[in-house]
């Protein structure tokens, strides 16, 4: 092997799957990092207890990558993202020591939060291979139902008042457009929507409550008529079994492949306050059809956190590999709308390689020094996943 070159290995845990404790007094669950999010989520429900992280790859992702991305998905509404969901945590380190940080302690204050480093890091710091994870009880009522609503302030609207009147017991708030479920019934033909028509927006709302005595079923009713009374839906439909609530779900998980099926498609992942939704929305799509006319925007995602999915689909005069070359240009439009209304570029799937340059264009230069120094202490050789997150050479923090 010749001066300057490197050898690259992969490692893969999924041997690593053992769940080490559960612990129904203390509400944590202890597990390995190449553990199933689903395994971890059916070893809580055997124990009547709930892990809350839900996103729609949990049959086949391993919390150990969940953990290195920060892992948003559709109840961070209520219980948070991964990293809200972690007491503590095993990795190993650049220099082969292995950092035990297995402590279920909710109050410890012996120095800094040092697992809050690597979680979300990318695999940049060290590599997670254990966790103690929050367990929480499990809903005893949960009622799923979707709705149309006039406009995306509306929405925000019946967000408000839906916090008011179930005390926060909201699990999700999930925005759907019309041409995104329209191409989700084209290439999921057995999927249907319980709604008389489509309109330009439909949400998908999930109260859940750990008190037997109190109904979400009755709640959200009051709810939604409440909200219909005051013209903030024109038409809703609850779902009367776990069958319908599923069918549901799999037509807003639906939304993420049916614009890729539909044809070359440029995607982008950002969140912005969720008072800012609407006035992004608006500009963003404007911005994107002066660059190229004709283009499909799908825009959907959680909105009660304020995390927004873009799939822009190419119009179908445009040859694909014409369109697929402007993925920078039409990615930048994204990420600099999503900047101006004071948002992030990278929501919930990460910078990776590929949005590195973004991280010093919208954050710039203090933050990141001071994560190159973080870097540089943890991993001063730059062995660990070397050009994620942060695309410069480890070097000293600036003092100048």
């Amino acid at each position: 092997m010749s001066a300057g070159e490197c050898v690259e290995i992969i490692v893969n845990l999924a041997r690593m799957n053992k769940v080490r404790d559960i612990d129904t007094i203390n509400d944590t669950i202890t597990v390995e990092a190449g553990c199933l999010l689903a395994a971890i989520q059916a070893e809580a429900a055997k124990a009547m207890r709930l892990f809350p992280l839900r996103i729609a790859s949990e049959g086949s992702c391993q919390i150990g990558g969940n953990l290195a991305t920060n892992a948003g998905g559709s109840n961070v509404i209520r219980y948070g993202n991964t990293r809200d969901l972690v007491l503590g945590l095993e990795v190993v380190l650049a220099d082969g020591r292995i950092w035990n940080g297995l402590r279920g302690l909710r109050k410890d204050n012996m120095g800094y939060d040092l697992k809050q480093l690597f979680i979300g890091s990318e695999g940049t710091l060290g590599i997670i291979t254990g966790a103690v994870l929050k367990l929480f009880a499990k809903p005893a009522s949960i009622a799923t139902a979707v709705c149309a609503v006039p406009s995306v302030q509306a929405a925000l609207e019946l967000l408000a008042l839906s916090k008011q009147r179930t005390g926060g017991q909201i699990t999700a708030f999930e925005l759907m457009p019309r041409n995104g479920l329209e191409l989700a019934f084209k290439h999921f033909p057995a999927y249907r929507m319980s709604l008389d028509r489509l309109h330009d927006w439909q949400l998908l709302i999930e109260f859940s409550s750990i008190d037997e005595a109190v109904s979400q079923q009755e709640r959200i009713e009051a709810t939604l008529s409440e909200a219909h009374a005051s013209g903030l839906i024109v038409d809703a439909a609850i779902a009367a079994s776990i069958e319908q609530s599923r069918s549901f779900w799999a037509i807003r998980e639906a939304l993420a492949e049916a614009d890729m099926k539909e044809g070359p498609t440029i995607q982008g992942d950002i969140s912005v306050p969720i008072s800012v939704i609407p006035h992004f929305l608006d500009s963003c799509s404007s911005e994107i059809t002066k660059a190229v006319d004709g283009a499909r925007i799908v825009a959907f995602g959680h909105l009660g956190d304020g995390n927004i999915h873009l799939g822009i689909v190419a119009p179908e005069r445009i040859p694909a590999e014409e369109f697929l070359a402007r993925s920078e240009e039409i990615e930048g439009i994204i990420c600099d709308q999503a900047h101006r209304f004071g948002g992030s570029v990278a929501a919930e799937h990460g910078l990776a390689s590929m949005k590195t340059d973004a991280f010093l264009k919208y954050r710039g230069d203090i933050e990141q020094d001071l994560m190159l120094a973080i870097k540089h202490s943890l991993d001063p050789h730059n062995m660990m996943n070397p050009g994620k997150v942060l695309k410069a050479r480890p070097v000293k923090l600036s003092t100048g």
